[in-house]
């Protein structure tokens, strides 16, 4: 199969959940379900970490995060211990596919694919992703396009704000209606703007399934039979399968319509509080004990007798404290290599809350990347599989915790994916195997009779 097609609409569930999307609310969703019918499907994997930033730049780009030198929102800078800094559309280096195609003269339309703040120009229009402060910003390329997206959507509406609280309601409904607002949105450019390629990413779907998961789920150590709420996740779904259904509508039958995610969801057993493991194996040192749980800081660290720290989220970071590379490094550069080998085995080891073993993955940066631009972690954690997530916070007086520090939270993210894809060419209900995020640049170009560039990893899927 080649590419045959005269456009190519890439639609972005953030956090769209094959388990969910091809079983359990399989019967709910009629056109997702259509689409399968029709074309190919299959879970897509991401890449590590599995999280919003970098994985959306990893699939149009077809690179991975080391060689984006983007491992997470936020990045070390250097080596100092100056914190972290957040990611944004300047940290991207390397073309993405709506850059190649508007060098070559093709019209794109771009809608809230992170990281896409501040966005560049492009042969066509681009519209901020939920990185963007505000819509008072130049959210927009090109500028004036801004007040045409009020005059359509009303106020633009970028995320839901404070995702993370017991105000179920609220949540909710600015989820609901931001999706509304963002395919009505994107219906309009279709209609008003030529174009070859199209992409938009919904993060509506991350915020639900992060607030909502433990409604639902029998198997969330915090599921709550009958909550009012239980079909809060089902009825996103539904809702944005009627989205989907009233675009491919408008549709003719010479474009390729791609439906994928960036990572996919389960429960959050718990969380693993990195730096107080730290502290107590004798790894990480504080100027005085915190009189409870406190954020991390850098500023409350003891450098000096400090050997190695960590940064929390859905995933966990570790760094190793090394002579001659952070200001006050212990680490001897000859014993590092044995240190981190030493620990990423104990890291392994740590067991759950009970003493059975958690199954965490630890992964060594150039193991899992062709290359290790700007400051990679010295090692990345997946602790229980990403079944728990990793806490930054001191002064618990635990290692594990079933509160989350950034508020409350059911759910964590998972490796797979969701990939749908029908088109011109495609025969249809066939499911595919071992797909790969990197994958969907590379599936993008062939699909329109272009050549892939040689410096993608991917491969197109056919």
């Amino acid at each position: 199969m080649t590419g045959n097609s005269s456009k190519v609409l890439v639609l972005g569930l953030d956090c769209a959940t094959p388990q969910l999307v091809f079983d359990r609310f399989a019967g709910e969703l009629e056109n997702l379900g259509q689409l399968r019918r029709e074309g190919v499907w299959g879970e897509l994997t991401s890449v590590i970490p599995a999280i919003t930033v970098p994985a959306w730049a990893c699939s149009m780009t077809s690179r991975d995060p080391g060689q984006l030198g983007i491992y997470g929102f936020r990045n070390r800078k250097d080596y100092s211990y100056e914190g972290l800094a957040f990611a944004n559309a300047a940290a991207v280096r390397e073309p993405a596919v709506w850059d190649i195609l508007s060098g070559l003269g093709k019209h794109v339309i771009v809608i809230s694919v992170p990281p896409s703040y501040p966005p560049a120009p492009v042969n066509g229009c681009r519209v901020g992703c939920f990185l963007t402060p505000n819509t008072d910003s130049d959210y927009t390329y090109p500028a004036e396009l801004k007040s045409e997206i009020a005059s359509v959507v009303g106020e633009y509406m970028i995320d839901v704000p404070e995702f993370r609280s017991e105000d179920k309601e609220r949540i909710l409904k600015q989820a609901q209606e931001m999706a509304a607002r963002r395919f009505r949105l994107l219906r309009h450019l279709l209609k008003t703007r030529p174009w070859d390629f199209a992409m938009m990413v919904e993060i509506g779907l991350d915020r639900v399934h992060h607030g909502f998961w433990q409604h639902f789920d029998e198997t969330h150590p915090k599921y709550e039979p009958g909550s009012p709420y239980r079909d809060a996740v089902l009825d996103y779904y539904r809702l944005l399968d009627r989205e989907i259904g009233a675009l491919l509508a408008e549709l003719d039958g010479d474009t390729t319509v791609i439906v994928m995610s960036d990572h996919g969801a389960k429960a959050m057993l718990g969380g693993v509080c990195i730096n107080e493991w730290l502290i107590q194996e004798g790894y990480l040192r504080l100027k005085s004990p915190p009189d409870g749980p406190t954020r991390f800081a850098f500023e409350a660290v003891d450098w000096a007798r400090t050997k190695a720290w960590g940064e929390g989220g859905y995933y966990g970071r570790v760094f190793i404290n090394v002579q001659g590379r952070e200001p006050q490094g212990t680490v001897p550069p000859d014993e590092y290599e044995a240190f981190r080998d030493k620990l990423s085995t104990r890291l392994a080891a740590i067991p759950d809350h009970e003493g059975r073993p958690l199954v965490t993955r630890v992964f060594k940066p150039e193991q899992i990347y062709k290359e290790c631009r700007n400051v990679p972690p010295d090692l990345i954690v997946y602790f229980g599989d990403l079944d728990w997530r990793a806490v930054a916070q001191v002064g618990t007086g635990s290692v594990y915790t079933f509160e989350n520090d950034t508020g409350p939270d059911g759910a964590n993210h998972a490796q797979h994916g969701i990939f749908v894809m029908r088109g011109p060419g495609i025969q249809g209900g066939r499911r595919l195997d071992g797909l790969q995020i990197v994958d969907c640049g590379p599936t993008v170009m062939e699909r329109l009779g272009l050549p892939v560039p040689t410096e993608m990893i991917g491969r197109p899927i056919r």
